[in-house]
């Protein structure tokens, strides 16, 4: 069974800081483009960041750029979010997915086969 699973959200003040992690199983996911999208409360999901395959690209939604970092260890088939300077608008559920046939980042959601539960970050002001 493929399965991605996040962890690390939580509750944390504005300013502060969250590492989430996103492990995967059941397959290797050494070769597939990962991202992050998330879901503000009664918003639709939007994406975060993507990372490739090999790891020297990446791609941030403005509203996230220079704050939130990407990266990936395929050796633990394991992909990260690294969240500083977090703002009340960050507080979302927070998915990662995996496409398998692109070499490309997608930003939409379509092109994404796998996805995980979701973790809550929720950022307080």
């Amino acid at each position: 069974q493929v399965t991605l699973v996040e962890s690390g959200g939580g509750l944390v003040q504005a300013g502060g800081s969250l590492r989430l992690s996103c492990a995967a199983s059941g397959r290797t996911f050494t070769y597939d483009v990962m991202a992050w999208f998330r879901q503000p409360p009664g918003k639709g999901r939007e994406f975060v960041a993507g990372i490739n395959s090999g790891g020297d690209k990446t791609i941030f939604a403005d509203s996230v750029k220079g704050r939130f970092t990407i990266s990936r260890d395929n050796d633990k088939n394991t992909v990260y979010l690294q969240m500083n300077s977090l703002k009340p608008e960050d507080t979302a559920v927070y998915y990662c997915a995996a496409d398998r046939f692109r070499d490309s980042i997608q930003v939409t959601t379509t092109p994404y086969d796998y996805w995980g539960q979701g973790t809550q970050v929720t950022v307080s002001s």
